[in-house]
């Protein structure tokens, strides 16, 4: 296999909106960046698993797709000209004599930078499914463990499972396009945010979405597509629901994969850093983003944005040794400036 060599300063694996945004923030300093990703566009788990569901913790922006907000960091970051390599996996670490890092893919692109920044959001990642015997003969023929496009549940009648964030707001989203969506959850108090739970209940005061709470998925059935839902209530009474499509919303398994390997600090296959700048036990490797843990962590988009702003700060001494670091605010800094 043919080898290919990239050179950087900073080489970010993960292209989601905070390996993104990190492009912004160091390019404010004048480094440049190169983003590697497994999946196969840019945007991460945003593109990937819900790029039509809005996003409303964004500063500036009331709500936003999540799509649209990939678009727009784009946008932001063009001025300085990023690089990528995405549908590659990274495979492994290898630090050079001058304390430079080499970071290969399983296509054997090998990139060399000063500083490597791991912004894999939750790492590789694969939904958690319900057990329910005959679940993956209907997987794209009815099941669905995220939603792509929300169009395709026009008119349809659609079960939705699940007690997080995502449960919730795919519901009060698709009640508008669906001409029929259940939610099941197995308790009567749900783990997303209080505004989505109370929007939700609000719905189902106003018949527009059904809520079967108490209850678990039991079975699927249907001829070649799926037709039927089996719920199970508290009583273990099974009702069958007519369905054009099942969405089991329970998460995502997160891990680490390779990085696991590097001999970084793990916590609950999350990796810990130093809050002061992100750094991680190896000196010149940064986690930003829901992949990192310390004490008080929020798996925000905006607290990820924070993290890789501090970073390239920290960053820039690997880059620029000889250099003292000068920066005021972006209106003094700005792009145009660059």
């Amino acid at each position: 296999m043919d080898t290919k060599k990239i050179t950087t300063d900073i080489c970010i694996i993960g292209a989601g909106p905070v390996g993104l945004f990190s492009v912004f923030e160091a390019g404010l300093l004048k480094m440049r960046c190169h983003l590697i990703d497994a999946l196969p566009q840019i945007g991460g788990q945003l593109s990937e698993i819900y790029p039509r569901k809005p996003i409303y913790d964004i500063p500036g922006y009331p709500s936003i797709d999540a799509q649209d907000l990939v678009d727009k960091l784009m946008e932001q970051i063009e001025p300085f000209a990023p690089t990528f390599t995405l549908g590659e996996r990274v495979e492994g670490l290898e630090e050079q004599a001058d304390g430079s890092y080499h970071v290969i893919s399983n296509e054997n692109t090998v990139i060399h930078a000063a500083v490597v920044v791991i912004a894999g959001g939750l790492g590789s990642f694969e939904p958690r499914k319900p057990e329910i015997p005959r679940l993956i003969d209907f997987e794209g023929k009815g099941v669905n463990y995220m939603v792509k496009n929300p169009e395709h549940y026009r008119d349809k009648r659609v079960v939705i499972a699940g007690g997080g964030d995502s449960a919730l707001d795919w519901t009060v989203f698709l009640s508008n396009i669906a001409a029929e969506v259940t939610l099941v959850h197995r308790s009567d108090s749900f783990r997303g945010a209080p505004d989505s739970a109370e929007k939700v209940f609000g719905l189902a005061e106003k018949g527009k979405v059904r809520l079967l709470l108490h209850s678990n998925l039991s079975s699927v059935h249907g001829n070649g597509t799926l037709s039927h839902v089996g719920i199970m209530d508290k009583a273990k009474e099974e009702t069958l629901l007519e369905t054009d499509a099942l969405i089991p919303l329970f998460g995502l398994s997160p891990k680490l994969g390779p990085i696991a390997d590097w001999g970084l600090t793990i916590d609950k296959s999350a990796i810990s850093v130093n809050t002061v700048d992100y750094s991680t036990s190896i000196e010149r490797i940064y986690a930003i983003g829901d992949i990192n843990t310390y004490p008080g962590k929020l798996k925000l988009i905006l607290c990820g944005f924070h993290e890789a702003a501090l970073m390239v700060q920290s960053a820039f001494k690997y880059v620029y040794p000889a250099e003292k670091l000068s920066f005021k605010y972006t209106t003094v800094n700005g792009v145009n400036a660059f």
